[in-house]
């Protein structure tokens, strides 16, 4: 079970972007995701009339370490782990904080 899924928010602990949260867009591979507004870089881009592409220069997302960042407490909004509870027969992720169950 992952402990950070599609959807989650998340705040970054290390690098140029610490301290910023998201929402996490995607999942890459098993270790690195995709999290909206959080290291963005710049990409020039070649015009293209046939796909309706303006050139220029473009932000675009890049992938994150997993690792790098923790999920949000719900109840205090601060960063947290996570556990794997059973709740009426069902695996369900519980943050080891306020003992809050995530969605999904």
């Amino acid at each position: 079970m992952n402990k950070i899924r599609t959807g989650d928010e998340v705040v970054v602990l290390t690098g140029k972007d610490k301290g910023k949260r998201g929402k996490v867009l995607s999942r890459v591979d098993a270790s690195r995701i995709l999290v909206e507004g959080i290291n963005v870089s710049k990409k020039h881009a070649k015009p293209n009339p046939m796909r309706g592409v303006s050139g220029g220069v473009v932000d675009i997302t890049m992938p994150i370490q997993q690792s790098n960042v923790a999920l949000v407490d719900p109840k205090t909004q601060k960063a947290t782990r996570t556990k794997v509870a059973e709740v009426e027969g069902k695996r369900v992720r519980v943050t080891k904080a306020s003992g809050e169950q995530l969605s999904a």
